[in-house]
Formats: C-alpha cells, sequence, structure tokens
C-alpha cells in the first residue's frame, strides 16, 4: 500500500535508536559540594562556640565556614540542573543542608545573646512552614521559587554571616537593618507562598471533581 506525504516515514532497520541520556549517580561534583556543606554544619557549631563564644579570631573563622556553606549553596542547585546531574539524593539532602547551616547558625546566636530569639523563631518557623505546605499541595503541583524568595534566601545568609562577625559602631547597625529587611521578605514571601499553595490546591481539587 502507498503511504500518502503526510504519512510517518518508516523507520530504517539498520538505524540505531536514540541512546537514553545516562542516569546520573550520587557521586557528582554537585551532591559533593551539599554534603560539603552538610559536613561543615557541625564544624561551623563548634567554631561559633569556640571560647566561649565571643574571641574575635574564632567567630572570623566561624564566618569562613558559613560564607564557604553558603557559596556551596549558590552552585550545587545550579551545577546539578546545567550539567543533567539532579539525583533523588540531591533533592533531598539539598534542602536539609541549607536549613542545618541556616538553623544552626540562627538558634547558635540567640543562645549566645547575639541575635533576639524571636528573630530565629520567626525565620525557622516560616522554613519549616513552607516545607510541610510544599508537601500539603505536591500532588497538584510544585510551587517554584520567587524571585522575592531567592532573594529573601540571599539576605538572610548576608544578614546572619554579618551577626556571626564580632562587628561594632555603624556594621553593626547596617546588620540590624539588613536583618529587619530579611525578617520582612521573610514574612513577606510566606505569604505569597500560602497564596500560590492555596490557589493550587483550590484549582486541583476542582480538576478532580469535575473527572468524577
Amino acid at each position: 500500500m502507498t503511504k500518502g506525504p503526510g504519512a510517518p516515514a518508516a523507520a530504517h532497520p539498520g538505524r540505531p535508536a536514540a541512546a537514553l541520556p545516562p542516569v546520573p549517580g550520587i557521586w557528582n561534583i554537585a551532591n559533593v559540594l551539599t554534603m560539603v556543606r552538610v559536613l561543615l554544619v557541625p564544624v561551623f557549631v563548634a567554631l561559633l562556640f569556640a571560647d566561649d563564644g565571643h574571641n574575635p579570631k574564632w567567630r572570623a573563622v566561624a564566618w569562613a565556614a558559613f560564607a564557604i556553606a553558603m557559596i556551596t549553596d549558590l552552585f550545587d542547585g545550579e551545577l546539578a540542573r546545567r550539567k543533567g546531574l539532579v539525583t533523588d539524593f540531591g533533592k533531598i539532602a539539598d534542602p536539609i543542608a541549607d536549613k542545618a547551616i541556616m538553623g544552626s547558625a540562627l538558634i547558635g546566636l540567640s543562645v549566645l545573646g547575639d541575635l533576639p530569639w524571636w528573630v530565629t523563631v520567626v525565620i525557622l518557623a516560616r522554613e519549616l512552614g513552607i516545607t510541610l505546605m510544599r508537601f500539603w499541595v505536591i500532588r497538584y503541583g510544585v510551587i517554584p521559587a520567587s524571585r522575592g524568595g531567592k532573594l529573601k534566601t540571599l539576605t538572610q545568609g548576608t544578614a546572619v554571616g554579618m551577626y556571626v562577625l564580632p562587628l561594632t559602631g555603624w556594621l553593626a547597625t547596617g546588620r540590624a537593618v539588613l536583618m529587619a529587611l530579611a525578617v520582612l521578605l521573610t514574612v513577606a514571601t510566606a505569604l505569597d507562598y500560602i497564596g500560590q499553595a492555596l490557589r493550587l490546591r483550590r484549582e486541583g481539587t476542582a480538576a478532580e471533581r469535575a473527572d468524577r
């Protein structure tokens, strides 16, 4: 039977099928950076509390460990996406590493009396709440990170890093202002994510009822 001009061409018996992209292994550069960040958490905590936690030299070294952790956070996710190195391990370990280093810094600074506890509670409650909310609506879709969320993360990391350093004078005032901005962004982005989650769940449940 003769095929018309719109019919699909027959596969050539001798032509090999298109190869599937290789599945990335756990031991790739993105996951290694994530694991480095996890290992830096106890190192950072030990440095932060060294010599009663108020030795300027130890605090400077603690800041260096915190800065390295924040830098790895900037690169591991981007490398995973660009190089096709996204793995199930990375999806789980990356957010755990992020929250572990930030949470340990906030709690440590509050224990030392350098940061008000209410700031730590607001930020950590937001991070835990948004994480649980993402799981609550995951069957209906994924809430992507917004520009505001990325700005919040950058502001938080910079402000916390400045609190780790033994700053005085106008620099101490500047870090307080930056932390206030970080708290405002923390609350504002939380409200935005809550709105997205409620809308996503409402649309998802409506679609389920329509399919019945």
